[in-house]
Parts: structure tokens; sequence; C-alpha cells
């Protein structure tokens, strides 16, 4: 518990962070609003906007990253072009693999993404749970991205909006 002394300090440090806070939640909205504003959004945008745990920021960053999805004829090499897939050793298990191939703004994209559908939706956070139980949780997470980009693969190829149910299959006990 802070004494008489130290609560003018106190008082006077929380209203310099809050005013700091607002000012960058300013800053964010309006670089935000502009990024918005220069970039033409595809259709495609709108069917990222379904899947689970993806918001416009990460709506918009999968859709400018991905590109045109025909260069990606099986959705195993679209989940590796995003990271989300295990790197592998070369020549005779030596080396440290491919770890830097693929996008990273996409791993990054489906890494917060996961992080978000993990909390907010109850059959996603089931999965993880299965996961992590057998396994670290970052390696659960990353399951997860994985799942999520699988189904984006779909979403971006095929125009049509997320399933839960197809990506997540609820189990019944």
């Amino acid at each position: 518990m802070p004494d008489a002394k130290s609560t003018p300090d106190l008082a006077l440090a929380v209203t310099s962070t809050l005013a700091v806070l607002r000012c960058v939640t300013e800053q964010i909205a309006a670089i935000e609003q502009a990024s918005k504003a220069r970039v033409s959004l595809r259709p495609t945008f709108r069917q990222l906007l379904t899947v689970a745990g993806i918001g416009q920021t990460l709506a918009l960053t999968i859709m400018l990253e991905a590109g045109e999805m025909r260069r990606f004829p099986t959705v195993g090499q679209w989940a590796s072009y995003c990271r989300c897939v295990n790197s592998t050793k070369l020549s005779n298990g030596k080396g440290q693999g491919n770890t830097k191939n693929g996008n990273k703004y996409l791993a990054w994209a489906f890494i917060e993404a996961a992080n978000f559908a993990v909390r907010y939706y109850p059959d996603i956070q089931r999965f993880y749970q299965r996961k992590k139980a057998k396994t670290h949780g970052v390696v659960a997470i990353k399951a997860v991205a994985h799942k999520l980009a699988r189904a984006c693969y779909y979403v971006l190829r095929d125009q049509v909006p997320f399933e839960l149910n197809k990506a997540f299959t609820v189990q019944t006990t």
C-alpha cells in the first residue's frame, strides 16, 4: 500500500501513462485508416473475416501476403509457405533445415489468429487443450495456426466462408 507521500507521484505516473496510451491509440487508428484507404479490398477479404481469430488487420495482412492462390497447387504447399509446418533437416540429418523459407508475415498472422481463436472459441480451445496435454503450449498453438492456415487456403482459393466444424471437428463423448 503506497504511503501518503507517494500518492501524488503515483497519480502523476498513472495520468501520464494514460495520456501516452491515448496518443498511441489515436496514432494506430490513423495508420489503420490510411492503410485501408490505400488498399483495394478483394472479395476474399470478407471471407477471411469469417475465419476464427482473424480480424480486419490480420485479414488484410493475409490477403496482401497470400497473392494469387493458383500458385499453391496443394494445401500442404500453402501451409509450408505460411511456415506452419516443421522444417526438415537436410543433408543426411545435418544442417539447420529450412526454417527461414516461407512468408514470415503469414506465419505471424496465423500465430496471432491462433492465440485469439484459442481465447474466444470453445471448440478451438478444446483442441488446443488436447494438444497442450501431450506437448508444449507453443507446439499446441502452432497446431492451431496450422489448422487455421489450412482452412484459409480453402477460404481464399474457393472464396467460401469459414466453417468451424470442418476445421475443428467437435468430438462427442
